[in-house]
């Protein structure tokens, strides 16, 4: 293990998280690739180098944590370094994106559950309450955000009843969600990092050509009935599992939109504003959303048609 490494990846995974600590607005957004590092150091030295590494960093982060006072920062990096160590292993067996992200993200969400049931073994809170306190601070402070801008307090109250009635419903889903989004975007990224460190890429499918399993629509039917027809707790597992299910068909609607992008060679400033309009119009990723279900019977991008042909 050289010295360039053991810098290399100390200083990505800290400057990662002292990013999503004092840059604001986009700071949360790097911290999301705290395992980038981990993922890449523990490809191109094996897993057992990238333990050790992944100890180092965990040590000097604990220092800088308890100098500063920033203490959260200890237990982001745990889950994070984690995570980086968890794909490379999931890397190397060869699964496909699908399979790799899937399993990461159980991997993480039980990570998660097993953390919060412990920390509530300690506390008057178990886990569930524990996400959902995490989920009205964090409501809370992007509200504060937005009066610091300017927003009228009109809005930032229907802001804040909206966002309190999502988090009491689907709290759970919330966070399956954001872990799912996390794997997703540390294993495309890798992508253009492990081409510049000259490591193999897992050779996945494409993403413009990647499709949801056609059963899992049989998960959307049957949590789509429970919803409307039953009432309870089962009421309550039912809409956050359809979310879960509607979340992985936006990423087969996105998988359309690159699609046609590609297809008609269209130009950067073109797919920057595509990715802008969705990024900040809510109405868009439902559409994304029902673009990816209905896919399964239209085939927007004629691949069944391709595959039987071929």
């Amino acid at each position: 293990m050289k010295t360039t490494d053991v810098l290399g990846c100390v200083g990505g995974a800290t400057f990662f998280l002292l990013t999503s600590t004092f840059v604001p607005f986009f700071g949360p957004f790097f911290c999301l690739l705290t395992p980038l590092p981990f993922l890449y150091y523990s490809t191109k030295l094996g897993i057992h180098d990238g333990v050790k590494l992944a100890g180092l960093t965990l040590l000097f982060i604990f220092l800088f944590a308890r100098l500063t006072g920033y203490p959260q920062l200890i237990h982001i990096c745990i889950e994070l370094s984690a995570l980086g160590l968890v794909l490379s292993v999931l890397f190397r067996k060869k699964f496909g994106i699908g399979q790799t992200i899937f399993l990461a993200a159980g991997f993480m969400v039980l990570l998660n559950l097993g953390y919060l049931f412990f920390i509530s073994l300690s506390g008057e809170f178990g886990p569930f309450e524990m996400i959902t306190q995490y989920l009205h601070e964090h409501l809370r402070v992007t509200i504060q955000a937005y009066e610091e801008m300017g927003i009228s307090k009109e809005n930032l109250h229907e802001i804040e009843t909206y966002g309190n009635t999502i988090i009491e419903t689907v709290s759970l889903s919330l966070m399956v969600i954001g872990i799912g989004f996390c794997v997703w975007l540390n294993v495309v990224t890798a992508k253009p990092v492990f081409k510049w460190g000259k490591l193999e890429y897992p050779g996945f499918v494409p993403m413009d050509r990647w499709q949801t399993p056609e059963s899992m629509i049989w998960g959307v039917i049957g949590s789509g009935f429970a919803l409307f027809l039953l009432s309870g707790i089962i009421k309550l597992v039912a809409a956050n599992v359809l979310i879960i299910l509607m979340f992985i068909y936006l990423f087969q609607g996105m998988s359309i939109i690159l699609f046609f992008l590609n297809k008609y060679h269209l130009p950067p400033w073109i797919r920057l504003g595509v990715y802008f309009l969705i990024i900040i119009q809510q109405l868009f990723l439902v559409l994304l959303a029902i673009a990816g279900l209905f896919d399964q019977w239209i085939d927007f991008r004629k691949l069944k048609a391709e595959s039987e042909t071929s």
